[in-house]
């Protein structure tokens, strides 16, 4: 549980310490391709990162700006190893949001991934709602996530 938490508070640490909060480096992922307030992707390292191993993963939201997620380290054959980290809110009030799909295995090479981001707001306002914006929520088995709550 320590250790649950302890990598969901390093992803929005790492995050904001690198100004990945204002960088991407790519495009939206697929998953979030013509998704209202998708910003684009950037490389995220977890705190307990492996350098030069290829790590896998799985996602319990998939793409779902609306639902906290939690990404799950997993082996190649997706059986779950005890790492995760939740998704986050940025200090500009983006989302962090892991992709891809859900539950779909998935590679990191050299331990890093490339989660999209969204502008909450944004994302709401093509939702039909008035308003939105980042905020904290659980996703078991992560006790720290984030999602875009909509007004």
């Amino acid at each position: 549980m320590l250790r649950n938490l302890l990598l969901s508070v390093s992803l929005a640490m790492a995050i904001l310490a690198t100004g990945c909060a204002t960088q991407h480096y790519g495009k939206p992922s697929p998953g979030a391709v013509g998704m209202p307030g998708a910003t684009g992707t950037f490389e995220f390292q977890p705190a307990d990162w492996q350098e030069g191993q290829t790590t896998y993963w799985s996602d319990t939201d998939g793409v779902a700006p609306g639902v906290a997620g939690c990404h799950l380290g997993t082996d190649a054959d997706g059986k779950p190893n005890g790492r995760m980290f939740g998704e986050a809110c940025l200090e500009n009030g983006r989302l962090v949001e892991s992709n891809p799909g859900k539950d779909e295995v998935h590679s990191h090479s050299n331990d890093t991934g490339h989660p999209d981001t969204f502008d909450c707001d944004a994302w709401c306002i093509g939702q039909g709602k008035a308003s939105g914006s980042c905020v904290p929520a659980d996703a078991p088995p992560c006790k720290a996530s984030a999602k875009c709550a909509c007004k």
